[in-house]
């Protein structure tokens, strides 16, 4: 087995109605890292954020992720953590070489690293992905399956099409 880019990698996310978008994310943490530290959004931190609609428990939530992982055989190579705040475990684990995240969230990294710096931790690599877009060209998300414009693969549904 040859060795993977960096050693600890984390992502984090709310990872609500799991989408492709959401695979994406965790693929690209799988593919750069040997261990993977999955950070899940909390209630607690849910709490700060307005949401249009309910989000599902922590417990279905992380269900949904750990089932998306077995059917991709993976195994004991990832760890999911609560997520209470904003940084995780980001400013107190210096083995994490790497941070995978999207478009939307990539402009916190900048603020982690400022943190870990003042901490004497060496700064987090930044990986950003692309939004997966949906049949309709615009980004998956969970807010768009929710109002029932799309599915979780980006279709559109036919309520929605134009006539």
């Amino acid at each position: 087995m040859h060795r993977k880019k960096y050693r600890k990698v984390a992502v984090g996310g709310t990872f609500d109605k799991f989408h492709k978008g959401h695979e994406k994310l965790i693929d690209k943490a799988f593919e750069l890292g040997e261990f993977v530290l999955i950070g899940l959004t909390t209630a607690k931190m849910l709490k700060s954020h307005t949401k249009l609609f309910p989000i599902a428990s922590y417990s279905t939530r992380k269900k949904a992720l750990i089932n998306y992982l077995k059917n991709k055989g993976v195994k004991s190579v990832y760890q999911i953590i609560p997520l209470d705040n904003p940084f995780g475990i980001t400013l107190s684990d210096e083995k994490i070489e790497a941070l995978v995240v999207s478009h939307e969230t990539s402009s916190r990294v900048k603020e982690i690293n400022t943190l870990r710096g003042e901490q004497g931790l060496k700064p987090i690599i930044l990986i950003v992905i692309e939004m997966v877009l949906s049949e309709d060209d615009v980004p998956i998300s969970t807010t768009r399956i929710k109002r029932g414009e799309i599915d979780r693969d980006g279709q559109v549904l036919l309520s929605t099409k134009p006539k």
